[in-house]
């Protein structure tokens, strides 16, 4: 038994020792990014904004709206989903009647003929775009009226291929479990992008926003070859880093919306990104196990009161609030500092729930290929490549 506690005292500790230096990485890259000086110089390429559909969704128009409300002198929206009937689209249409200043395109894509159906909104919108920047958003985001100029600020610089935004998750529908996957948007998802950018530059995009250059975009043979593929914003940006173009992390921050309020939905919505990341990007998803601290202090708590040292209480007790602290700790950093929350309470005590299911979603991951998706259920391969299992 002592041999036993000894290995998992060795594993919490160890892992408590590898969690601490990825906080300590992400302070740096919370500083980082918030002393980037931004351009004052105008920008203002004319754009167009391409939105996929795929039915309603809680609030949609709300969200809808604050695109046609941009604070930017040239720009157009367009729409698609895979039927004129989709309710998604009836929804855009609403909305669109209410701005009629805002040049608009409605598209349908048919029905899917690749795995990620996105895509083939995406290339049909862009193909009918008018403008030479692109920028693309999810339909589950709402923005501010100064969004489309902050994003296309970078591309003043020739050598930027593509931009993409980080995001803070809303629970705009409450419930202890939305809000804790709005933490992991808000606190996990920035922590591990801004120390990713900070060591390497950004090498991927995020899908809540990616703007791209239609020359770039052209380069890359358009959206049509990431139709077999779950992860496309990561090999959106990912394809142009790698013919030499820069990525770059905008300063602007997007509301993401959490549309899952119960438990299992929001359970299998954050079981499909960890699993999707574990195929897009095999060695960083491994070394992600490492990164999470509350799970490592609670190994180190338990294994300290099996062997019973001198002074365990205090040891164990200064474990777990080690573990524990630096969560709250990064997690108020990242809600006022980069993702500026309204208020940094829930993801402050929420995060290190999170952390501790975070190392959960993880092993998950390792133990099947099949995802949900849209209703659908697909099997994840090598590569990120993705096939629908027919049911």
């Amino acid at each position: 038994m002592k041999l036993l506690l000894d290995f998992v005292l060795g594993i919490g500790l160890f892992g408590l020792v590898t969690s601490s230096v990825y906080t300590a990485l992400a302070f740096l890259a919370v500083r980082r990014f918030t002393q980037t000086e931004t351009s004052s110089a105008v920008f203002e390429l004319p754009v167009s904004l391409l939105k996929p559909l795929h039915g309603a969704e809680p609030d949609l128009e709300a969200h809808l709206a604050t695109f046609f409300q941009q604070q930017y002198p040239t720009y157009e929206i367009l729409f698609c989903a895979r039927r004129p009937d989709d309710a998604g689209l009836i929804a855009a249409r609403k909305v669109a009647a209410r701005f009629p200043h805002v040049p608009v395109q409605f598209l349908s894509s048919g029905e899917p003929t690749v795995p990620n159906a996105k895509i083939l909104s995406l290339q049909k919108m862009a193909e009918a775009a008018k403008y030479d920047v692109l920028i693309i958003s999810d339909s589950d985001v709402r923005v501010d009226s100064n969004y489309v100029r902050e994003v296309v600020a970078p591309f003043a610089d020739s050598s930027v291929g593509a931009v993409t935004c980080l995001y803070r998750g809303v629970a705009a529908q409450g419930g202890v479990w939305s809000r804790i996957e709005a933490a992991a948007m808000s606190i996990e998802m920035s922590a591990g992008v801004l120390v990713a950018d900070m060591l390497e530059g950004m090498k991927f995009a995020l899908g809540p926003t990616m703007a791209i250059r239609r020359s770039c975009l052209n380069e890359i043979g358009g959206f049509l070859p990431m139709g077999d593929y779950c992860a496309d914003d990561f090999l959106l940006g990912n394809w142009v880093a790698e013919r030499g173009h820069t990525v770059v992390l905008s300063r602007h921050v997007i509301d993401h919306v959490v549309l899952h309020a119960d438990f299992w939905p929001s359970m299998q919505h954050q079981a499909r990104w960890m699993k999707s990341t574990r195929f897009s990007r095999p060695k960083g998803h491994l070394g992600t196990a490492l990164t999470f601290s509350v799970p490592f202090g609670l190994l180190t708590a338990a294994a300290l009161c099996g062997l019973r040292p001198p002074h365990w209480l205090l040891l164990s007790g200064a474990a777990l609030l080690w573990s524990v602290g630096t969560r709250m700790l990064l997690a108020f950093d990242i809600s006022r500092s980069v993702v500026r929350e309204k208020s940094a309470a829930s993801s402050v005590f929420l995060y290190p729930v999170r952390d501790l299911l975070g190392l959960l979603f993880w092993a998950t991951s390792y133990c099947s290929r099949n995802v949900l998706w849209r209703n659908e259920i697909y099997r994840l391969e090598a590569g990120g490549r993705m096939r629908r299992i027919h049911r």
